[in-house]
Order: structure tokens, then C-alpha cells, then sequence
């Protein structure tokens, strides 16, 4: 039986069609990936990127903290950029202030994810929207991962251990 704050969450994310055909969207993508770097990733558990990155882990994918000040997270190895990550790359997780985001934006094009997620909290950036889209890279923003992946994707396949 579905909660009701999954009942709420399908409404409010199918309320009017363009809400509906992005979300139809964002579940696809959530399907396609695997390897998810987290760009901005907290050593701190308490902090909202940590438990999404521990999420995600526990949910199947696997993670890549990006952090300069850390040498693992989650027992991952941590790189201090996109560039240094020798794994290939399905999505860009960022949850970092907004001013950067055209830096990361930038660094996530030239190791050509699927997809650019920018968190809730980043900001609406529609230049680098435009320009992810020209470079054949998706990008979705002030969308929570672990949230759209919690009820998008979770209910159907196992349940996700926090």
C-alpha cells in the first residue's frame, strides 16, 4: 500500500503535463545510470549530501564522492575533481552553492555524462541548460535524487535500506 506522501508526491510531480513529461524523464534517467559522481559530497553524515550519496550506495549505484578535502567517503575513494575520476561517468550528482555551478558545469561536459543533476538548492540555471543541451548531455535541476529515486523507482524494484 502506497503511503500517503507517495500519493502526494505523484500528484504534485504529474500535476500539469510539462511536470508529468519531466518526470516521466528523470525516471528514465534514474533506469539508465550506474555510476553516479557526487559533486560536493559532505565527510559529515549529517548533511543532506551524505545521506544521499549513502542512499544512492545502498540503492544499487554506484558512487565516486568528488570532495578535494577527503580521501573516501563512504568508504569510496574520493577524487577532487571530475577529471581525476578514471571511471566512466552516467550522471553528475552536484550539490554544491550556486555561483559554482558553471565551473562544474563545465568540468561534468568534458567527461560527457548522461546527465547533469543539479540538487534542490543549486538554483535555476538556464544557460547551462542550454549549453549541456547542445553538448548531447541531459541535465535536470532542483530535483533531489534520492527523492525522485524513492518514489519513482524504489516502490518498484526492492526496498532501499537507509
Amino acid at each position: 500500500m502506497r503511503s500517503t506522501f507517495n500519493s502526494w508526491y505523484e500528484k504534485k510531480m504529474r500535476a500539469t503535463p510539462e511536470l508529468s513529461e519531466e518526470t516521466d524523464l528523470v525516471e528514465s534517467y534514474l533506469d539508465e545510470i550506474q555510476t553516479i559522481a557526487i559533486v560536493g559530497i559532505s565527510r559529515n553524515r549529517h548533511k543532506d549530501s551524505h545521506f544521499v550519496g549513502r542512499y544512492l550506495k545502498n540503492a544499487g549505484y554506484k558512487i565516486i564522492p568528488v570532495n578535494p578535502g577527503a580521501d573516501e567517503i563512504l568508504g569510496e575513494k574520493a577524487y577532487p575533481d571530475l577529471k581525476s575520476i578514471p571511471d566512466r561517468i552516467d550522471a553528475v550528482d552536484v550539490f554544491i552553492h550556486p555561483d559554482h555551478i558553471p565551473a562544474v558545469v563545465e568540468q561534468a561536459l568534458e567527461v560527457k555524462p548522461k546527465v547533469i543533476w543539479l540538487q534542490l538548492g543549486t538554483g535555476s540555471h538556464p544557460n547551462q541548460i542550454e549549453k549541456s543541451t547542445k553538448a548531447g548531455v541531459k541535465m535536470v535541476q532542483n530535483r533531489c535524487m534520492k527523492v525522485d529515486h524513492q518514489f519513482l523507482i524504489r516502490d518498484r524494484d526492492e526496498k532501499v535500506s537507509l
